[in-house]
Formats: C-alpha cells, structure tokens, sequence
C-alpha cells in the first residue's frame, strides 16, 4: 500500500509543478527529511514486493508510512510547497538515492528517526 501511494504521488507530480513553483531553500533538516522520506519509500516499498536487499532492514512499511506523512505534511507547511511539488522533489530525491546507490549508506542515517518498536 505504501508503495502504491509513493507512486500515485509521484504520477500526480508532472516535473512541470515545480517549475510553476519556486524551488525551496531547504534547510539541513528539511533536507534529511526529504531524503529520509524518499529512502523509507524505496525501503518499504521493495520489503512489500518481497526483495530480500530490503528484508535485511527492519520491517518499515507501517513506520516508514506515518515518517512519510508527517514529515510531507511538515515540509509543505515549512517551505509551502504545494503536494505536487513536494512529489516532484520527493521522486528526485529517490531517483538520487536510486542513481547514486546511496541507499545503504542513507539507512543507518535515516533508521533512527524512526520509532524505537519498529526496530
């Protein structure tokens, strides 16, 4: 479910939304967040198609979910950003992550953020 999610919202963002409006200065955190979201996304998606990569991390999907909407939620309340732009700057993030095969090197980053019972 949570994959599925992740990626309606990624289809509802034509890369044009952000162009319509003006890309956000980010701050450290807000840029963590956006990566960590992105990261939980990717994670949490391959744990639900079953990739064993992923199964190596604590199960998220559930955690990795409620991480994804609030911190969205916050992101749009701290730079304005409307839903379609954060979804586009989100699909970046994890096309970098993805790229850049940064992933693993993300996870013990972003795993503390998380609720200790997920772990």
């Amino acid at each position: 479910m949570f994959r599925t999610l992740f990626a309606l919202a990624l289809l509802a963002a034509p890369a044009s939304a952000l162009a319509q409006e003006a890309e956000p200065d980010l701050t450290l955190e807000q840029q963590m967040l956006l990566r960590c979201s992105a990261a939980f996304a990717l994670v949490a998606g391959a744990q639900e198609a079953g990739e064993v990569s992923a199964l190596a991390y604590p199960d998220i999907r559930a955690t990795g979910r409620e991480f994804f909407v609030r911190s969205s939620a916050q992101l749009m309340d701290e730079t304005g950003l409307s839903r379609e732009g954060l979804a586009v700057l989100l699909s970046q993030a994890a096309q970098d992550i993805r790229t850049g095969g940064t992933l693993d090197q993300l996870m013990p980053v972003c795993l503390p953020l998380l609720p200790r019972q997920a772990m």
